[in-house]
């Protein structure tokens, strides 16, 4: 009796599944066709079209003039002459006639959530909360100096993270931002908080000491949302107790985060000022070190046998040279400045000479946000052409940040990210510190031309 109940049960759970599978296709045949219709139905995307007087090929230099460049939501659907792409119903058209169009501007060293006073006994008092504030100021002063992208290599309380998630978000005006959170040192160190006194016990969150130890650093940066990791492998300049020719983390250390980084899909950026910090890192595989200023001709090799991208920040010393006894740079930290700034330009011309990959990089925070673009002159006077300069801001530091990121070209398929100015940059790269209009992902920040 009790078999043919349970055979009942069952027939009847059958039926009501069957029935449940039923109805649950019909229901999803009718969503399906709901969708169908409204994709059949739905209008052609708008189309924004940019007709410009010239157009920068970064790759060859080459100036094309009176050209159209369409635009298909945040990605660039063409490049033409302007007289092949016929105007559109629904088109927004933007007219450029006088003006040189590139590809938005890449910054692969700054600090956004930082000014200058932010790393000396000031900051002490500053919350994390308002630095994240400074950073929305600074982002939308970046962007609309024609830096569609920044690399933002330290933070402090992963402020530059939540930075990112609120452009991204469309919450605040800025670059897309790759992001590191707290940079990782050693005890002590240069990426270390060293400005309290021995009862606080404090340390840096980015502190780590030992193989195992920067291990877990990584994967807790990463955990937390750092899209690359920034070490310290010298000391630094603004950093109180430590020199910048001597190294810090040591090789073994350096190895384990890169690959950890690296297994994990993030590229490292190294700060390093001294020849052996600069060799250490190199060899132990990061992809970029910062600054290099005091490197010996071993450490130039070195870059160049292994490929290592090289990001000079130099505009900072010429900045620092004229304003450098009225700045907010702490007494401890002015005679290291001066001995820097005096090596930088020698010792980063003869990586120039060599033929070490540079890509573009300021250091924005040591001076004013928004004068990021000051860096191309100085490049130039050191050796390269300004064509050569532009590209350190476009392909290479599109190829340093990695196939991921569509961004430093103007081509199909790209990001809709350029700039335009007067006259032509690959003849005075001065240029491109007047930026006139700005565009990020089809959407446009900046058009002094429209208040013509």
């Amino acid at each position: 009796m009790k078999l043919f109940k349970h055979s009942r049960s069952y027939a009847r759970t059958r039926r009501r599944i069957s029935r449940w599978g039923t109805d649950f296709a019909a229901i999803v045949a009718i969503f399906a066709g709901i969708a169908f219709t409204a994709s059949a139905q739905a209008p052609a995307s708008k189309r924004t079209v940019i007709r410009a007087g010239r157009v920068l090929n970064v790759r060859t230099g080459e100036l094309r003039t009176n050209q159209a460049i369409v635009i298909e939501g945040e990605k660039i659907s063409q490049i033409a002459p302007s007289a092949e792409v016929k105007a559109a119903v629904g088109d927004t058209t933007i007219d450029l006639p006088d003006a040189t169009v590139l590809p938005g501007l890449i910054d692969m060293h700054t600090h956004l959530t930082f000014e200058l006073s932010s790393l000396s006994y000031e900051g002490l008092k500053i919350s994390t909360a308002r630095e994240a504030l400074h950073g929305a100021r600074n982002a939308r002063r970046t962007l609309e100096a024609g830096f569609t992208t920044v690399r933002n290599v330290g933070a402090k309380d992963y402020a530059d993270i939540a930075l990112r998630d609120a452009i991204n978000d469309g919450d605040v005006i800025g670059p897309r931002m790759v992001a590191s959170g707290p940079a990782l040192g050693i005890t002590g160190g240069h990426c270390d908080e060293n400005l309290l006194p021995p009862a606080f016990h404090f340390f840096g969150e980015g502190v780590a000491d030992g193989v195992e130890a920067v291990q877990h650093k990584v994967r807790e940066v990463i955990k937390y949302g750092a899209d690359v990791i920034k070490i310290c492998a010298t000391g630094g300049v603004l950093s109180k107790g430590d020199d910048p020719n001597a190294s810090q983390f040591t090789l073994e250390e350096m190895k384990a985060i890169v690959a950890d980084a690296h297994r994990l899909g993030r590229k490292v950026a190294a700060h390093a000022h001294g020849a052996e910090g600069v060799r250490w890192a190199s060899e132990a595989g990061v992809d970029s070190i910062e600054h290099g200023h005091l490197m010996d001709d071993a450490a130039i090799a070195t870059l160049k046998k292994n490929g290592t991208y090289l990001v000079p920040t130099l505009f900072l010393g010429e900045y620092m040279e004229k304003n450098l006894d009225r700045s907010d740079v702490p007494e401890y930290s002015k005679q290291k400045m001066r001995d820097v700034a005096a090596a930088m330009q020698k010792n980063v011309k003869k990586a120039f000479d060599a033929g070490v990959k540079v890509a573009f990089g300021t250091d924005a925070a040591v001076y004013p946000h928004g004068l990021n673009a000051g860096e191309f002159h100085v490049y130039v006077k050191l050796g390269m052409t300004p064509l050569a300069a532009i590209q350190t801001a476009t392909i290479n530091a599109s190829d340093l940040l990695g196939p991921r990121f569509a961004v430093g070209f103007l081509e199909p398929g790209k990001f809709a990210d350029l700039i335009a100015v007067d006259g032509d940059p690959t003849k005075d790269v001065t240029i491109l510190e007047h930026v006139k209009f700005v565009m990020k992902g089809g959407a446009v920040y900046k058009n002094d031309y429209a208040k013509r």
